[in-house]
């Protein structure tokens, strides 16, 4: 028994054979089995969503109980419709009041917010005024789309589901995005995207824990889309097949500049107007029926500006639109969504972003190289939605899920990036996250490995220690430790052999020489469990113990003879590693000098010619 007491023990040890690429245990399979669930459950909400959303439109518009589709264009109140979309603002500015402020905005920051500051929970009354309150909105003339409500609504209900379970954080978040990233692909025919969406915007990782479930839940939602709402795509367009030249080329990158700046201009509109209705005098609850009254008179200019406008995309895609409508979703369009999205009511933002973007192709393809009716139309949608929402491969995937037109795909890629690159060197947030930062959190989109990861404890452990022989006489350190300025907070206790036996602190030892009886050793007062770190294992699981025991200090000792030790680590030793990668990052150096490689590369080719010659 006294042997064992005198063997260090050791707080999560890992087998080196153990670690592999990736940390997903078999818990995966239960949250697969979960999402699967999810992923049909959202499929259903999502089509209740949508016929709420034609309910509300019919009983506003046309004053008839109906679930059948219909356009707000359409409408025969003449100058009236100006109070319909103010009843439905008014509507719900009340709801938000009296039910939850959280029904408010366009969804998916409410969704980010969940997942990082609220633990992934959400309120069971916000899964059901959520979509209420969009479709009231959207129904009652709204310019937004279905989406953002539909992946809160789907998160939400994802969210519920997890917290019925008994699931960690990380685990409720999974099932939380799985939901969202359901609705978002049984809503439009958009598996892959819907899973992208959800890597880009929502898990903040990339891991098979998360990314499995996810892609559960959203192709289960797409096969019962199938049955519920057609197979897709939901833009029937006529396909292309463009040669891409360098004049292509080049207008696709004109295409995606142009599509960044719109992306700019309309970011900074909508919290330039949300700053406007912060300053006025009155509660938020009455601002919503402010930005109805704007859209009530944009829709009597332009009816074609009210709701969704998923018939107007379409038109736009295949490129039989008169200038007129062009001119007025890129004016009208544009004013009345950024208003309405500023005064706090409930929509989305990704059909309006398909919808502009369309139109600034389909401006732009009079003077871009020919390639069939819609394809400007089409990279510029793609473009504009990448730009705002910065999810670049979405965004490809997105437009080409939507449409089938997948030879346009590397037109697609060339014009997204654009336009992404365009709008990240230009706002230093997007769309969705400026929301979260008004409210005073702060969020990271760039995903890149742990530092921590790749560095282990060999790399940076210190192996000039100072360790203390067990026999040692506790008034014997007086003058020698207890008193030094040496940085060595922790120390290592070691027997006749050299093997670890413990370690003791330095304030302990300060006490000791003045509390302990003369004949005191250090053996006698020792600390014998100690936690260790191994050589071989990464600094991410130091950490990771460091977290777990609250201490900062450990002996390194070898996994073959786990008494005997080879260095110590300490925090600061962690933090060196980081400093390693910021070096990394910052440090410009020319591995190659030009003066040097020049000459040896034209001596080569002369003898080259010489030989030939």
């Amino acid at each position: 028994m006294a042997a064992r007491e005198t063997e260090p023990s050791i707080a999560q040890p890992v087998d080196e054979h153990e670690l592999g690429d990736f940390t997903t245990d078999r818990r995966v399979l239960l949250l697969s089995a979960i999402g699967l669930g999810i992923g049909a459950l959202a499929a259903v909400v999502a089509v209740g969503l949508l016929d709420l959303i034609a309910l509300c439109t019919n009983l506003f518009f046309f004053q008839r109980w109906s679930i059948h589709p219909a356009s707000p264009a359409e409408h025969q109140l003449g100058a009236w419709v100006v109070l319909v979309p103010v009843a439905g603002a008014t509507i719900v500015g009340l709801m938000a009041r009296y039910g939850s402020e959280r029904i408010r905005g366009h969804g998916i920051p409410e969704a980010i917010e969940s997942i990082l500051i609220n633990g992934s929970r959400v309120a069971p009354r916000v899964a059901l005024l959520k979509p209420l309150s969009a479709a009231i909105s959207i129904g009652s003339g709204g310019p937004f789309g279905a989406e953002g409500p539909i992946i809160m609504t789907g998160g939400a209900f994802g969210s519920l589901v997890a917290q019925a379970c008994h699931l960690t954080s990380a685990e409720r978040k999974t099932l939380l995005v799985a939901g969202a990233a359901a609705g978002m692909s049984a809503t439009f025919a958009s598996p892959l995207a819907a899973v992208l969406l959800a890597v880009e915007l929502l898990l903040f990782e990339w891991k098979p824990r998360s990314v499995i479930p996810v892609a559960l839940a959203s192709a289960m939602a797409a096969i019962l889309r199938r049955p519920l709402l057609g197979a897709g795509p939901i833009f029937a367009v006529t396909l292309h097949h463009p040669s891409l030249s360098a004049a292509v080329a080049l207008g696709c990158v004109i295409a995606g500049v142009g599509a960044g700046a719109l992306s700019a201009l309309l970011t900074r509109g909508v919290y330039a107007a949300e700053d406007l209705f912060q300053s006025l005098p009155f509660h938020w609850m009455w601002w919503p029926p402010l930005g109805g009254l704007a859209i009530g008179l944009g829709g009597l200019v332009f009816p074609q500006a009210l709701g969704v406008g998923y018939d107007t995309i379409e038109s736009i895609l295949r490129g039989d639109v008169a200038l007129h409508v062009v001119l007025g979703v890129l004016l009208v369009k544009s004013l009345i969504w950024v208003v309405a999205l500023g005064s706090g009511t409930s929509g989305g933002v990704l059909a309006p972003l398909l919808m502009m973007g369309g139109a600034l192709g389909g401006l732009e393809a009079a003077y871009l190289p020919n390639q069939g009716p819609g394809f400007w139309a089409l990279v510029s949608m793609a473009a504009i939605l990448g730009g705002t929402m910065r999810v670049p491969f979405t965004a490809v995937v997105f437009a080409l899920e939507l449409t089938g037109d997948f030879g346009s795909l590397l037109p697609l890629l060339i014009a997204v990036t654009a336009a992404y690159a365009f709008t990240v060197l230009l706002l230093p947030r997007s769309i969705l996250t400026e929301k979260i930062s008004r409210r005073g959190y702060h969020l990271s989109r760039e995903y890149a490995i742990d530092p921590l990861e790749i560095l282990f404890a060999r790399e940076v452990m210190r192996t000039t220690v100072v360790a203390l022989p067990s026999d040692t006489p506790i008034h014997a350190l007086d003058g020698s430790i207890a008193d030094s300025e040496r940085i060595q907070r922790l120390y290592p206790v070691v027997d006749a052999d050299k093997s670890l036996r413990g370690v003791i602190a330095r304030s302990e030892i300060r006490r000791l020489t003045a509390t302990a009886p003369p004949a005191a050793r250090v053996g006698d007062h020792l600390t014998k469990r100690a936690v260790v770190a191994w050589p071989d294992e990464p600094l991410r699981l130091v950490a990771h113990r460091m977290a777990e025991t609250g201490l900062t200090r450990f002996p390194v000792v070898t996994r073959e003879r786990p008494a005997q030790l080879v260095g110590m680590i300490a925090l600061s030793d962690l933090l060196r590693a980081r400093a390693m990668n910021l070096d990394a990052e910052r440090r410009r150096e020319q591995v190659l000098p030009l003066r040097t490689v020049l000459p040896r590369a034209l001596r080569f080719f002369r003898g080259f010619g010489r030989m030939t010659g």
